[in-house]
């Protein structure tokens, strides 16, 4: 290991961004990741219109048994009993008591990224996305949430993980005008991609807060870095909570979307909250049982004509169980109608 390094070294003039590329094929090469590993690609490659046989994948959040206190390998099983091959959670930088004991479905970065990912394969099961959404539009974006997500770049990538999520808060950032936040933020995101970009992993920003859920003030933080590794995960709940179509969204913004949350909507937490809320965390409503159910649909036939072929991850309450449940029929029946083979 030490001769495969000393190149890295040698020149003095390197610099950092080539400094990063190079050890990210480090990481990802046989010697770091040793012969079982595998490798990883990425297509970067645009979409194309109308193809002939649409793909999608379904997977799932496993904030969804968060109200049932599982772990993340209980989040695996269910996985495979049901046929899932893409999951996505949290990230956790650090050591939390519930988790430790079991009750958290979501991964700590201390875990051995190349370890958790071989018992993932065991189950037949990887990573659709890692969530490492702290807030990037407040003043402690850049003292937390920038070295959370860069800690977390280079574990997604032994992981097996394409994908890493980002947002900004709730709400309006507190002491810091919109102009203010979004000049923090650029900066934030300009460090971020630098990473990404080194160890090719693609950040998604997540329609989840005050400005993402803007459609303007979105489409200035997807060009804050003209790079193919700064792209949207598509929330068609918290799109529609915040008072916007989500069709319009949809079709608005389908060239950027590598990652979809899919969410349905309660009749009476719409009539209660929408146009006053940003984000919801946990839908309590099966998908196809609330008012976005249709709207859900005409995402999706959009999607399917852009060429998209990555991952649906749905987000409601699991109930330990049957809510989802409930929801992957409806949406494996929706792909079927829609003529979207599932992958």
């Amino acid at each position: 290991m030490a001769t495969a390094l000393k190149p890295l070294a040698k020149d003095l003039g390197t610099t950092r961004r080539r400094f990063l590329q190079e050890a990210a094929g480090l990481a990802a090469s046989p010697v770091l990741l040793g012969a079982g590993a595998g490798a990883q690609t990425q297509d970067h490659e645009p979409l194309t219109a109308h193809h002939p046989s649409s793909t999608m994948k379904i997977g799932f959040h496993t904030d969804a048994f968060n109200s049932a206190y599982w772990s993340f390998e209980k989040c695996l099983e269910w996985a495979q009993r049901n046929e899932v091959h893409s999951i996505e959670c949290g990230v956790i930088d650090g050591v939390s008591w519930i988790h430790g004991l079991g009750y958290q479905p979501h991964v700590a970065l201390y875990e051995d990224p190349l370890l958790l990912r071989k018992k993932m394969e065991s189950y037949g099961v990887r990573f659709s996305q890692v969530d490492a959404a702290f807030p990037l539009s407040g003043k402690d974006g850049p003292l937390y949430g920038v070295p959370y997500v860069l800690k977390t770049i280079p574990w997604a990538k032994l992981a097996g993980c394409e994908r890493v999520a980002t947002t900004d808060g709730l709400h309006r950032p507190e002491g810091l005008g919109d102009a203010e936040a979004m000049d923090l933020m650029k900066r934030s995101y300009g460090q971020i991609i630098e990473v990404a970009e080194a160890y090719q992993i693609t950040i998604n920003i997540e329609v989840h807060g005050y400005f993402t859920t803007k459609p303007d003030l979105l489409e200035r933080m997807l060009a804050f870095c003209d790079s193919p590794y700064l792209r949207l995960n598509l929330d068609t709940g918290n799109s529609y909570i915040a008072g916007q179509d989500p069709v319009a969204f949809c079709r608005r913004f389908q060239e950027k979307v590598t990652h979809v949350h899919v969410k349905d909507v309660s009749r009476s937490l719409a009539a209660a909250v929408r146009g006053n809320q940003t984000g919801i965390a946990v839908s309590h409503c099966s998908l196809g049982e609330g008012v976005n159910a249709d709207n859900i649909r005409q995402c999706l036939s959009i999607l399917r004509d852009r060429g998209y072929q990555g991952v649906l991850s749905m987000e409601c309450e699991g109930a330990s169980g049957p809510m989802i449940e409930k929801s992957l029929a409806w949406l494996r029946q929706t792909l079927k109608e829609l003529k979207i083979q599932e992958g």
